[in-house]
């Protein structure tokens, strides 16, 4: 049952709790990136896990949060019985919901089980997704810049 409660436990937590600690940043106003989070979820459709990584950008307005903060509010999504898009989503309207930056962009790269273990079998594939709000979504710029430093 503890497993359970770990595996699953997003379900117990909310945006507001994960990003509670924010802090003033008047005079920074370029992004802030945190790669490579590492997740792990369950596909609820297979039931099978699927996990990679993650990747977080906001330009601020105002106010910043702690880098784990962004990582604590993948896993909360991330542990929840997910399909991969979703999760995506997710976590750039949470985290524009409740920071209110001037952009949010998400890009998660995948590997699923249902993939490798079962059907088609192919297991070198991996499933890209992404999300861009606010700025990113309507500057070329930005959204430039976000793909440039995901790639690096």
């Amino acid at each position: 049952m503890r497993s359970w409660k770990e595996i699953y436990g997003g379900y117990a937590q909310r945006a507001e709790d994960v990003l509670v600690t924010q802090f003033q940043a008047e005079q920074y106003d370029e992004m802030v990136l945190l790669r490579d989070i590492e997740f792990f979820s369950t596909c609820e459709h297979h039931m099978l896990p699927f996990h990679r990584k993650a990747y977080i950008a906001y330009l601020p307005n105002n106010k910043i949060v702690g880098l784990s903060k962004l990582a604590r509010l993948t896993d909360m999504y991330a542990r929840r019985l997910q399909v991969q898009e979703r999760l995506t989503y997710q976590i750039a309207t949470e985290l524009q919901r409740v920071l209110k930056p001037k952009g949010v962009a998400v890009m998660i790269e995948a590997t699923h089980q249902c993939m490798c273990s079962r059907g088609v079998r192919k297991r070198g594939s991996k499933m890209v997704t992404s999300c861009l709000l606010g700025a990113f979504k309507e500057n070329l710029a930005s959204r430039t810049e976000f793909l440039a430093l995901v790639k690096a």
